[in-house]
């Protein structure tokens, strides 16, 4: 065990595009509603302003698939002028529908490293999004049984963690965040005081990049696979 982690309690990972993909799912939703606005706006420009009206939303409805629903017909509202035919919204909501109804495809990896390290460590799921869509995932994930908590926060920030840090009853040494987000799963840790390891997937969501400069001088690990995790735990 590398001797940084040896006061290691409890770890968490992040669910969506840690555990199993999640983003690439909304990519192509946003394709998809594209070209439903195709006949009122460029593709680039109704990106564009889906996600100023999800940014828009965020503190509204919060995270997840319903809340991006309610912000693609809003936004198709406003770009068609309030001319949108009701087939229009209606298609909409099946693509939100259709996210809802996605398979769980685990990420290469993942059972057999948290097989391996449920049996030495206390494992929770710390993730962000709406808390039906998120337990019926893990569900469906076949993963449940390997954790011992299932905390969905509002948000990732240092005071969201902070509070969990406390529910759980250690300290900030003592737990470990494993995910694909570096503002939400990697920097808050780190300005805690905890611990935190980076697992990059390969979409990205706009609103959870962060610049070089944020990261710069804090101290964490990158791996390229979840199960890299084993060889230093």
């Amino acid at each position: 065990m590398n001797k940084e982690y040896q006061n290691i309690k409890v770890i968490g990972f992040d669910a969506d595009d840690t555990l199993w993909v999640n983003e690439t799912y909304f990519r192509d939703a946003e394709l998809e509603f594209a070209k439903l606005l195709g006949g009122f706006e460029t593709a680039n420009k109704v990106d564009q302003e889906l996600f100023k009206m999800e940014m828009k939303n965020l503190p509204l409805y919060g995270y997840g698939v319903k809340g991006f629903v309610l912000s693609m017909v809003e936004m198709a509202l406003e770009l068609s002028n309030y001319t949108i035919s009701n087939k229009t919204i209606e298609q909409i909501l099946n693509i939100g529908k259709q996210m809802l109804n996605e398979p769980v495809e685990l990420l290469d990896g993942v059972e057999e490293t948290l097989e391996a390290l449920s049996g030495k460590y206390k494992l929770i799921v710390a993730t962000k999004g709406d808390l039906l869509d998120q337990e019926r995932k893990l569900e469906k994930s076949g993963l449940l049984d390997y954790f011992h908590h299932i905390e969905v926060l509002s948000d990732k920030k240092e005071a969201n963690y902070s509070k969990l840090l406390n529910h759980l009853d250690i300290n900030p040494s003592e737990f470990l965040m494993v995910g694909n987000s570096l503002k939400s799963d990697i920097l808050p840790l780190i300005n805690i005081k905890a611990h935190a390891v980076h697992v990059p997937f390969h979409t990205t969501w706009a609103h959870e990049q962060v610049t070089e400069k944020e990261t710069n001088g804090k101290a964490f690990k990158t791996i390229k696979n979840v199960k890299d995790i084993l060889k230093f735990l």
